[in-house]
Formats: structure tokens, sequence, C-alpha cells
């Protein structure tokens, strides 16, 4: 027969192991264009020679940008549905003004993460983003002063604009999850940190529209996904 311990022994008592985390996922893939692409004409920046001065060949638009075997860069592939609700990262994004253009083109950011916003040139830029479903906006940021910080509480495709330098174009596309990832010039995307489950995958370019995937991912799985955006004239 067991001896039983008293009330008051000093036998080590045991509480379960806690159980084990699961391991986190991956989706990644590619993003090609399938057509013969646009052609745009090179950027006119001749009434603002502090910025012309930073190139030394013809700049274009960034609507469209190809890569090496058809890869298209500045897609937004993002999770559109499935996962846990997800606090916003604490990590700011970044938009550089820098020789009268944005940098990123196109950023990608969580509801209620926050943009900042800074200006590299030597010339003052106003920063308009055209939000219909969120609040409008409109300043001025003069050269050399503090980043401006801008955040969006509902999800919302932006245009964006500086109103003294009409070449000068970008995107906010603020999305509901923080799990997203921009397409590089090679076209590859990535999303770490994914827990097991079954997910919506969407990939949008500001000209060719929007695609989606549906992919199911278990413990420490990656996925490998392929988004072609078909061109036509």
């Amino acid at each position: 027969m067991r001896p039983e311990h008293p009330a008051n022994s000093t036998a080590p008592r045991y509480s379960p192991l806690p159980a084990h985390p699961e391991a986190r996922g991956e989706i990644k893939g590619i993003v090609t264009s399938e057509g013969t692409l646009p052609k745009f004409k090179p950027l006119n920046m001749v009434n603002e020679p502090s910025c012309a001065k930073h190139y030394t060949a013809p700049v274009f638009p960034e609507n469209v940008v190809a890569g090496p075997d058809n890869a298209l860069s500045n897609v937004v592939v993002y999770i559109a549905a499935g996962g846990e609700e997800e606090s916003a990262p604490t990590q700011p994004v970044k938009l550089n003004q820098r020789g009268c253009r944005y940098i990123p083109h196109v950023l990608a950011v969580a509801t209620n993460q926050e943009i900042w916003v800074q200006n590299d040139d030597s010339v003052a830029h106003t920063v308009h983003p055209m939000a219909r479903i969120n609040t409008e906006l409109n300043r001025s940021q003069p050269p050399g002063t503090p980043p401006m910080v801008i955040k969006y509480d509902k999800p919302e495709i932006i245009r964006v604009k500086c109103e003294l330098h009409p070449w000068m174009r970008g995107v906010f596309v603020v999305l509901k999850s923080p799990h997203y990832s921009v397409s590089d010039e090679s076209g590859g995307f990535a999303m770490p940190d994914l827990p097991p489950g079954k997910y919506t995958v969407k990939a949008w370019h500001e000209l060719f529209g929007e695609q989606s995937q549906v992919v199911s991912i278990g413990e420490g799985e990656t996925k490998e996904l392929r988004f072609v955006f078909k061109v036509t004239p």
C-alpha cells in the first residue's frame, strides 16, 4: 500500500507540464506577370532641379515594376481571412520622401500601426493621403522637420500625392491583418510566424487588381504560392 503524505508534508507536488506551443508556419512564394506590360514616360522633374540632380538616368513611374523572369514588384500579399485576431504591430513602418519620390512606392501597414513619414529632401513637400473611409489629411512637411506620424483604424487602399510635385505618387494599403508582405524585385514575398490553420491569401496590384488563393498550413509547415497577373493590352 502506498503511504500517504500528511497535509503539511514537504513532499514535492507535481503539476502537468505546460502544453508545447504549436510551431508557427510560413506562406511564401513569387508574383509574376504574363503578357505585355505597359510603358511609361520618364518623370519630368525639370521644375525641381534640387531633386532632378539626384538622378543620372531617366526615372520612371513605379505603377509597374518588373524584374527578371517576369517578376512583379510592389504587389501586396496579405492574409484576408483565417487565423486569430491580433493586435497591431508596435514597430512603425517608414515612408521616405527622397529625390522627390516616395520610398517605398507601395507601403503596406496594419490598422492602428504607425506610419512615420520623413522628408529627406532639401525642399518642402505636402503629404496628402486621399483617404475616403478614414480621415483625409493634407499637411506640409518642410525639410529637416521631425517625422510625421499617421495612423489609420480602418482597412483601406489610400492613394498618396504631393501637391507641390505632381509626379510624386504612392499608395498606402491599410490592412486588418498584421500578416502581409510586399513583393520585391524578384517577385518574392514571405509571411512567417503563422499559426496552423486555413487561410485566404490575397495579392493586390495597383493596376492589375486582386487575386486570392486558399491554403492550409500545419505546425511548422511552409507552403509556397504563385500569383500570376495576366496583363491585357
